[in-house]
């Protein structure tokens, strides 16, 4: 052990622990910009900047590691006024229009500044903004405060080497690699650059107001769906835990902003379960016939991962839609006929806790849809700001439940938003759907967990199935190149493309250096277990929908609503 003194206080660590987390040990708060432990250590930004006794130079706390006898001043007058100085550089290049930025109220370098009591004599007007503002993502280069975090981010964790350091000396900023267009790069529009930028020179498209200012057209239904992650954390941005932020007064809130109808995603995440579930098993029995292992497909940042990185096994892909697009294609034929309305009167916004779902939703229509599935995606974030938007009182409203026949929903649909989640519940349903009688409903533990890589085999009526689950896209790259190269073996593959599932999605709220979505899964695995029903198979309205409309799994309509073909899809 070390054995140091840290503003009088004296603390014992482990030999190679950081200035930064020595501090921390004993509840000393040592401000940071760039810093995120083991992704970006780069001493960049400088305001963690610490005085040791001896010593000339004040050093950086996140990556100097501790010394026998170290005496450390962290808010001395000299250390005052390097982190004053070293802001005051940062916001000389910095667009200060903060009313108008998405982070305001929530960023980092204004959080920071307005602690250390700096008042700027001065104002950056906005620079011109060279992108396009239709695209899901957008950066804006006069934000940006080049601490190199969605640089390290995109490498380490997603391996897709999107975001680079361009130029040198004062025209030094960081940009998309090559100084090439982001529609033009393998970008999956995960959206981890977003939620680990400090301030807002990265952020989605805000679609938002589009919506709330069409809400009530008449001669339109406006439906909602909520996809399972979203009530894991809509509360978030508006302070309240999920105590107070519960699914039913999520329902209550969206009736009040003017939704006429308000479904759950969950729903036709059953549904995707037996059309998946089917077309897996209808696989296994003609082994010979498909190529092998079979992938979930209901995640768009994994499905503009594979169609870059390996687009060899795109016809591995499980042709079922997401349950976002089976959910918009049954709203606008199965549930517009009980309306007695033509799709076209029919206007679907999605929830969702991720960025790629906004592109997901304009990739043109195929197999001769008549209208798109979905018409706007709206990410947890912009829940929020909607509600603050109509000075909504979340604590004072009713619990309420979702509407039917599209809003009846199970524990199985429940965990699509965690990592894991879909191959358990598609296991479920396999079980069944082979045996005719339903499994316990945690026979599948083995495929939960937060690693980064999972793998567990089971055994259906003497049939082994070989599974995996990636969560992340740098794992996920690891687990297919351990396929391609021999060293693995599956049947049945479920990836996500952020860490953690949904839950960690690159459209749920920003907390500054924290990662919340193994918390967010936990609850999500809570209200699975409270759930009266918990397998797919049994959700009545998906039984219903097949009954009055689909007739089977895979049947000729369930082909032509449910189904895609992914190969033929655009990236941009």
């Amino acid at each position: 052990m070390v054995n140091l003194t840290i503003d009088g206080k004296k603390v014992s660590v482990p030999e190679g622990t950081r200035i930064l987390d020595a501090a921390r040990e004993i509840g000393v708060n040592i401000p940071t910009l760039c810093y995120l432990k083991e992704i970006n250590e780069i001493s960049a930004c400088r305001v963690c900047t610490v005085e040791v006794a001896g010593s000339e130079k004040l050093v950086p706390a996140c990556s100097t590691p501790v010394q026998e006898g170290m005496d450390i001043l962290t808010h001395s007058p000299r250390v005052m006024q390097a982190r004053v100085t070293n802001v005051s550089l940062i916001l000389s290049q910095h667009n200060a229009s903060c009313t108008s930025c998405t982070r305001s109220g929530n960023c980092a370098l204004q959080t920071l500044a307005s602690d250390i009591c700096y008042q700027p004599s001065y104002g950056n007007s906005p620079a011109k903004m060279d992108w396009n503002t239709k695209y899901p993502l957008i950066r804006d280069a006069s934000r940006c405060i080049k601490c190199m975090r969605c640089v390290s981010v995109c490498d380490k964790i997603q391996t897709m080497h999107v975001w680079d350091v361009l130029g040198t000396g004062a025209r030094t900023t960081v940009g998309v690699r090559d100084g090439m267009d982001l529609m033009d790069v393998n970008c999956t529009l995960c959206g981890q650059c977003i939620t680990h930028c400090p301030v807002g020179a990265l952020y989605s498209r805000d679609d938002a107001i589009k919506v709330v200012r069409s809400l009530g057209t008449k001669d339109k239904v406006y439906i909602c769906q909520v996809a399972p992650a979203v009530r894991s954390a809509w509360g978030e941005d508006l302070g309240l835990g999920t105590d107070v932020a519960t699914v039913g007064r999520m329902v209550s809130a969206l009736r009040a902003i003017g939704f006429d109808y308000v479904f759950d995603t969950d729903f036709s995440a059953d549904l995707t379960i037996m059309e998946e579930g089917s077309e897996f098993i209808e696989r296994l029995t003609h082994r010979d016939q498909y190529p092998w292992p079979m992938f979930t497909s209901c995640c768009p940042g994994w499905l503009r991962f594979i169609k870059t990185e390996f687009p060899e096994y795109v016809p591995n892909l499980s042709t079922a839609k997401s349950p976002q697009g089976m959910f918009g294609a049954v709203a606008k034929s199965y549930f517009a006929e009980k309306l007695g309305r033509d799709p076209e009167d029919i206007v679907c916004v999605s929830f969702m806790p991720c960025t790629a779902k906004k592109w997901e939703c304009s990739v043109e229509a195929i197999n001769d849809a008549a209208t798109r599935d979905v018409d706007t995606v709206l990410t947890t974030r912009e829940l929020a700001k909607m509600l603050r938007n109509f000075r909504i009182n979340v604590a004072a409203l009713p619990e309420d439940d979702f509407d039917s026949p599209l809003g009846e929903s199970t524990g199985a649909g429940v965990i699509f938003g965690t990592t894991g989640g879909v191959m358990e519940a598609a296991l479920r349903s396999a079980y069944y759907l082979v045996t005719g009688e339903n499994p316990d409903a945690d026979a599948f533990h083995a495929v939960r967990g937060m690693e980064g890589v999972r793998a567990a085999t089971f055994e259906i009526q003497g049939i082994k199935v070989r599974t995996a689950v990636a969560n992340g896209l740098g794992n996920a790259r690891k687990l297919l190149e351990a396929i391609k190269t021999g060293r693995a073996e599956y049947d049945f593959v479920e990836i996500m493309a952020c860490p953690t599932g949904c839950a960690g999605g690159g459209g749920q709220p920003i907390r500054d250096g924290q990662e919340l979505g193994e918390g967010r899964g936990g609850y999500l695995r809570k209200l699975d277990v409270a759930k009266p029903i918990r397998f797919s198979h049994e959700n009545p309205s998906v039984q219903k929908l097949y009954a009055e409309y689909l007739e089977k799994p895979l049947s000729h309509r369930s082909h032509k609503l449910l189904h895609t073909d992914v190969s033929q899809w655009s990236l941009k």
